[in-house]
């Protein structure tokens, strides 16, 4: 780390990449990934394995590649990550918040190594399917086909099960397949694995809604030995105030839904199609779904795009005495805000305005402020006299997940809710 400094893959252009949802990133030089790698100290404490959910066993796999041994390097990745072209592409990494070398904000780009592994293993054909050598007999569904649902369903085939996976969207993924923008995550990586994972004797099940009157939920505990609950949070916080009801106010992953559906050419997919072309788009929440309603908006050729977000703006830099190896409270600039949008924060929306056809035309919107009570709790005031209006055609609401859909599946399975 003393003689290399950290190097990221190039961004294909912004003027470039809006006109397309082709991934955003170019390939990296081999022998500048090995640099990189040389950068990892192999820490006798190794946060960065705290910091990844997973517990990724980053130096052991930054050394193999280092010493050009990448067959150990992908098996060594793989021992606790089934499918690293998925988080090497949309993991925000916290591996590297935690990594030694982030105290001098130059952390390891172990997210760009990780993906480079994986990557090099499907283009030398070192994936292949892990066929049980012996079937149990036992018959498992697995209701979800998000990257959880694929994880138990590979791992409970590769130990002799009999598996089937159904999903109630009309292609398998989850939040993959139709929440995350292509640009971000390109759909061939998801049916690649997808390939591996029939011959290993997954059986997926598409447009089967688990719970609905077509497929009631008796019918799977008739079928199955076990069944997996891998739906997800799929409810998404609400906003109501007056006005909701106007045309032009959505649900963030209905949005990205129907314009994935477009780039993906899936059946009747213009119907699902809410278009943000020419419009001047409000993105209420400033996570990770906001920011993906930001670079589809811009894709689209949106006349504007603007970002509010309640809270306040986080600092410019954190301070790593206090928050490493913690993921930081800090400000933090994606891909899909580098291409685009005015950003702000401490803004409450009170309502949506509407023309005489019920179409959304502006936001009555009022700056708020946090101070702590005398507990030390958090309370929000709005100030006062700051309400304004915002234009804006289209608005999409990226607050969050509240909890998984209770209706249907869990209520006929009587599961316990916190």
């Amino acid at each position: 780390f003393k003689e290399f400094r950290r190097v990221l893959p190039q961004k294909r252009p912004v003027t470039e990449r809006i006109q397309d949802f082709r991934e955003l990133y170019l390939p990296f030089p081999e022998s500048a990934l090995m640099d990189q790698c040389a950068r990892c100290m192999d820490c006798g404490v190794p946060t960065c394995h705290s910091g990844c959910p997973l517990g990724n066993l980053i130096p052991d796999w930054n050394e193999s590649v280092y010493r050009n041994r990448w067959q150990r390097a992908v098996d060594q990745l793989h021992r606790t990550n089934n499918f690293p072209e998925f988080t090497g592409r949309i993991c925000p990494a916290p591996c590297e918040a935690a990594c030694t070398l982030n105290i001098d904000d130059a952390p390891v780009t172990i997210k760009n190594i990780e993906l480079s592994i994986v990557e090099k293993a499907w283009e030398e054909g070192w994936i292949q399917p892990q066929i049980a050598p012996h079937k149990t007999g036992k018959r498992v569904a697995v209701v979800g086909s998000g990257p959880a649902g694929m994880a138990v369903a590979q791992q409970l085939a590769r130990a002799g099960h009999s598996i089937s996976v159904y999903e109630k969207q009309d292609g398998v993924g989850g939040l993959l397949r139709y929440g995350i923008p292509d640009f971000k995550l390109a759909k061939q990586v998801i049916k690649r694995r997808m390939g591996q994972m029939k011959a290993e004797g997954v059986k997926f099940h598409v447009n089967t809604h688990v719970g609905s009157e077509r497929f009631p939920t008796q019918r799977l505990l008739d079928a199955f030995d076990a069944v997996v609950l891998a739906g997800g949070s799929e409810k998404p916080r609400d906003l109501p105030v007056p006005g909701r009801e106007l045309q032009g106010v959505h649900f963030a992953m209905d949005f990205l839904r129907g314009s994935s559906r477009v780039v993906q050419d899936r059946p009747g997919s213009e119907e699902h199609l809410i278009s943000a072309t020419g419009k001047h788009v409000v993105v209420i929440g400033g996570g990770d779904t906001g920011s993906d309603c930001i670079g589809t908006s811009n894709r689209h050729g949106a006349a504007s795009v603007t970002q509010i977000e309640i809270l306040d703006k986080p600092p410019e830099k954190e301070d790593k005495g206090l928050t490493w190896p913690e993921w930081p409270n800090k400000l933090r600039t994606s891909t899909s805000q580098e291409e685009g949008c005015e950003r702000m924060w401490n803004v409450t929306t009170k309502e949506f305005l509407g023309d005489d056809d019920g179409n959304l035309r502006a936001l009555k919107c009022a700056l708020v402020r946090w101070d702590k009570d005398e507990q030390g709790r958090w309370k929000m005031s709005e100030v006062e006299g700051s309400e304004f209006e915002m234009k804006a055609e289209l608005v999409t609401l990226a607050m969050g997940f509240v909890h998984p859909v209770h209706e249907g599946l869990l209520t006929d399975l009587g599961v316990a809710l916190d």
